[in-house]
């Protein structure tokens, strides 16, 4: 399985498929580990997947939907 890098990723809807692991994740969403963690926990922020006993990942449509949802609230409150 190939991964989706983040030279790779351009956040588009024609690059919909693939994974992104933490450090990725954190280049688009700049927050602390610990905040993405808690996040992923309380449903603020998508859900992990287990690819491995010691890998995890997201979905990049699951951030890609996160980023645009996150992007219509912040802008619908500062108009």
């Amino acid at each position: 399985m190939r991964g989706c890098y983040m030279d790779d990723l351009s956040i588009s809807p024609t690059r919909l498929s693939g994974f992104l692991r933490l450090d990725q994740v954190l280049q688009l969403i700049p927050v602390s580990k610990a905040t993405w963690w808690n996040g992923c926990r309380t449903g603020q922020f998508p859900k992990p997947y287990k690819l491995a006993p010691r890998i995890t990942a997201w979905k990049v449509s699951d951030i890609q939907q996160w980023l645009e949802h996150f992007d219509r609230t912040y802008y619908a409150t500062k108009g």
